[in-house]
């Protein structure tokens, strides 16, 4: 019993002292019981931080206002990809930064939309995110159109004006002003004018350049007109300007000299308005084109038959000078008077083979300027935009 107890004893204490050998040689610097790891580095796994994906709407969202401007942006990540669709299309925009996308565009009413938004983990990993909205529903009374002249494509002359007409009021003009842009090709400087709630024009400092390339973007599609309206649609036209015809008119000599690119190339008579219909003087800008109108007195405010009344079918080769009623047209009728006295109803009358000759020449934005008369221009009387000064002009821009 003794013998065998002792071959015991003695096998335990070699594995004893085996086992200590083999935990002091596995290559950790750790032996149990301690003592031998104080320098051994410790290692602890870093904690990786997921993505994110946050947009400036809730999803489900409803009644979203047309006029955010979506944004998107990765925390704790990089965005890789935003698509932003609805059955309207795509709306487009671009990544800043590397963690921010923002919309070039505003939103359409009535729409649903879909933000699929990707997101990268500092891990490498990828986090997609699915937000679906839908904006609040317009109607047309709630939306204003804007018309724009010049027309897409047109020639105009060296004095006209953009002209933005909306079909309903905008009282937040400064907001719509930021989003209508005029760039010339030469540069030149220009300034918006509110006519009114419902008209802007733009002109540059002089008149334009003749053979300026002319870009117009009215971006204000969603954007708040106030009162509860938004702008329907953007508008982009893109016109060029002509040779420089600047007609000047002479009420006291009765002549029209005709200027092509700063060279006079003839000199016209001409009949303007008699005592009673004086011409105004000031600068104008021929508006439209009628190779036949008829004029009727009564348009004017001269009634059916008082002594001074008309009424004229076929009067040739008109063209309009103000809202007013004031023509430049052929006149056979005061052929005799031409280049002597004043006889008409305020018109520039001329024979028929000479306003043939300068309606074939003139075209829309055309500058005629008057002098020889003390009844002035009014500037809102058509395009009458060159009479007034430049410090007022600007003045009234919703950005001044």
């Amino acid at each position: 019993m003794t013998s065998r107890r002792s071959r015991i004893a003695r096998g335990c204490a070699v594995l004893s002292v085996l086992a200590v050998a083999a935990a002091g040689c596995d290559g950790s610097g750790f032996s149990p019981g301690g003592g031998g790891g104080d320098d051994a580095p410790e290692t602890t796994a870093a904690a990786v931080v997921k993505a994110t994906v946050q947009a400036n709407v809730k999803a489900g969202a409803q009644g979203v206002p047309v006029s955010t401007l979506l944004r998107v942006s990765a925390v704790d990540g990089t965005l890789t990809s935003v698509t932003v669709r609805s059955k309207a299309g795509k709306v487009t925009g671009k990544i800043v930064g590397g963690s921010r996308w923002v919309a070039d565009e505003r939103l359409e009413p009535g729409a649903r939309y879909r933000i699929r938004a990707v997101a990268t983990s500092s891990d490498g990993t990828t986090v997609e995110s699915i937000t679906p909205f839908s904006t609040q529903a317009l109607g047309l009374d709630q939306q204003t159109y804007p018309s724009v002249a010049p027309l897409q494509g047109e020639t105009v002359g060296v004095g006209m004006p953009v002209v933005v007409t909306f079909d309903l009021p905008v009282t937040n003009k400064a907001a719509f002003e930021k989003r209508m842009k005029v760039t010339a090709t030469p540069q030149q400087a220009g300034s918006w004018r509110w006519v009114s709630d419902k008209e802007a024009h733009w002109r540059p400092r002089t008149y334009w350049k003749a053979g300026s390339r002319v870009s117009v973007a009215v971006d204000i599609n969603g954007v708040s007109a106030g009162g509860g309206i938004y702008g329907q649609e953007d508008r982009d036209v893109d016109f060029k300007v002509g040779d420089a015809h600047v007609y000047k008119v002479n009420a006291r000599t009765h002549k029209m000299k005709v200027f092509e690119n700063g060279k006079l190339i003839r000199t016209l008579p001409i009949t303007t308005g008699k005592e009673g219909f004086t011409t105004r003087s000031g600068v104008k800008v021929i508006m439209e084109k009628f190779a036949s109108r008829r004029m009727n007195s009564e348009t004017v405010g001269i009634p059916a038959g008082s002594s001074e009344a008309y009424d004229i079918d076929d009067v040739k080769w008109a063209m309009r000078l103000t809202n007013s009623g004031e023509f430049i047209h052929a006149a056979p009728w005061s052929v005799g008077s031409q280049g002597y006295a004043n006889v008409s109803h305020g018109c520039t009358g001329m024979s028929t083979d000479n306003a043939a000759w300068l309606y074939d020449m003139t075209r829309r934005g055309d500058v005629v300027e008057y002098v020889g008369t003390d009844r002035p221009m009014e500037p809102d009387n058509g395009y009458g935009d060159w009479n007034i000064s430049w410090a007022s002009y600007r003045a009234d821009s919703a950005l001044s």
